[in-house]
């Protein structure tokens, strides 16, 4: 057989395997490295030069630009949670759309998770901080729980994600490292993007919701950890601060972001510092919130470093450089071709942010050369991560269903419909636009810094 086809073939068996393992409870630490294995086999890489140099090059230069930011971004989350201010914001916001209507309740978890993931807290913090507001909303409407997965990933996974202008997540972030520009980038078309999906999502959410009522369907018997939640919320109440204490740490981080225009890092330290200094009556062992959060940031970080080791060995083989050849072939402008090659990298590695930094390795300086608009390859790039990322071997997906006690099987359709489907026609639009074909005279349309 033809070596590149054979090396394709090789990377379609890795990425099976990935899927595979992932889906049976394997965690990606293990199982990147066994694809890397049948990815090097299938391309007759040798397997211990491919592992040390190729693998663990990915995993080690992902590691040196952003632990720093993985570090800081859960020990903030790790603050906010645990001062209860993530908790006061989203039951402040409840408070304002009322618990009537199964759709504006819905759409209200989504805003909490969105303002959460606006304000810098990591989605694995907002995910403990939602579920146990959602539960006693969802049996308060009798509201089918498989449904909660699909509207916690559209307010964590769509918009917040890549999509706002001045995002603090990371998928907006790694961009900013390999083309000089800043969170705001592209303001106008993160705008059109944002509202597009957001309204989609809305019409849909309202349609799947109409469609569960109609068939019955409702709280009772769809959450198998409904009595142990109920009990473990109610034994968790506590004193929260006030509405303007607990916005304020997320304020200074989003100020020196966006308007200081300092480095991520300073304003994660800077919106640490606010949250130690203000909500330091509501953090009774401030050591032990810090040390916490230091902790959690290592899985995050060794996953997502795996993910890119894997994606590493996928890039240097002969039959990704056949794929990336097709994919910069596709008539039109290149920025199809940016957007298509970052959705499959996010979606053979199951990591938005494992993903894009693969992508900005391999072709940001490519897309520079051709003249095109930093600010637009950027968000172009990280809108891409919004779709293929949320894929059943996605680590988020993973961990969102273990702790909401349900399976792929009972609540991943309403994931893919409001997370992977209305992301990717978003995309369409957003390179498909007219504003967007890479000419001088169309992108200055879109920002007015042309390079």
């Amino acid at each position: 057989m033809d070596p590149q086809l054979l090396s394709i073939l090789g990377i379609f068996l890795g990425l099976a395997a990935l899927i595979t393992l992932a889906l049976r409870g394997w965690s990606i630490i293990l199982i990147a490295p066994i694809a890397a294995m049948i990815v090097l086999t299938f391309s007759q890489v040798d397997m211990l030069k491919g592992l040390n140099d190729t693998y663990m090059k990915g995993f080690s230069s992902f590691a040196m630009k952003f632990f720093f930011l993985f570090l800081l971004g859960t020990i903030f989350g790790k603050v906010m949670e645990d001062s209860g201010a993530a908790r006061k914001i989203a039951d402040f916001l409840l408070t304002l759309t009322g618990k009537s209507n199964p759709l504006h309740v819905s759409m209200a978890i989504v805003t909490v998770c969105g303002l959460l993931g606006y304000g810098g807290v990591s989605i694995f913090v907002i995910l403990f901080v939602v579920v146990p507001i959602a539960r006693p909303l969802f049996k308060e409407i009798d509201l089918s729980w498989h449904l909660f997965p699909g509207i916690y990933f559209f307010g964590v996974a769509t918009f917040v994600m890549s999509m706002v202008p001045g995002t603090p997540q990371i998928q907006n972030i790694i961009p900013t490292k390999y083309l000089g520009t800043t969170a705001t980038a592209a303001p106008a078309l993160g705008l059109i993007a944002s509202v597009f999906v957001i309204t989609a999502n809305y019409l849909l959410l309202g349609w799947m919701i109409k469609r569960s009522k109609r068939q019955g369907e409702g709280y009772e018997g769809t959450d198998p950890a409904a009595s142990k939640a109920a009990s473990t919320h109610a034994s968790g109440d506590r004193a929260l601060p006030n509405i303007r204490l607990a916005f304020m740490p997320s304020v200074a981080l989003l100020i020196l972001l966006n308007v200081v225009k300092v480095d991520i890092v300073w304003a994660l330290l800077g919106g640490i510092g606010a949250g130690m200094v203000l909500l330091h009556r509501h953090l009774p062992d401030k050591l032990k919130t810090l040390t916490g959060g230091a902790t959690n940031c290592a899985l995050p970080v060794i996953n997502t470093c795996a993910d890119v080791g894997f994606g590493a060995v996928v890039g240097s083989v002969v039959g990704f450089k056949s794929i990336s050849n097709m994919l910069l072939s596709i008539p039109g402008t290149p920025l199809i071709s940016l957007s298509l090659a970052t959705q499959l990298l996010c979606g053979i590695t199951g990591s938005a942010s494992g993903g894009l930094g693969i992508a900005m390795e391999l072709f940001a300086k490519q897309f520079l050369s051709l003249g095109l608009n930093p600010e637009v390859i950027h968000r172009i790039a990280s809108l891409a991560t919004a779709g293929l990322d949320v894929m059943p071997h996605n680590g988020a997906v993973i961990t969102a269903l273990a702790v909401v006690g349900l399976t792929h099987k009972q609540a991943y359709k309403p994931i893919f419909m409001l997370a992977v489907v209305t992301p990717m026609l978003t995309n369409v639009l957003a390179w498909s636009c007219p504003c967007n074909s890479g000419h001088a005279d169309t992108v200055r349309l879109m920002t007015p810094h042309y390079a």
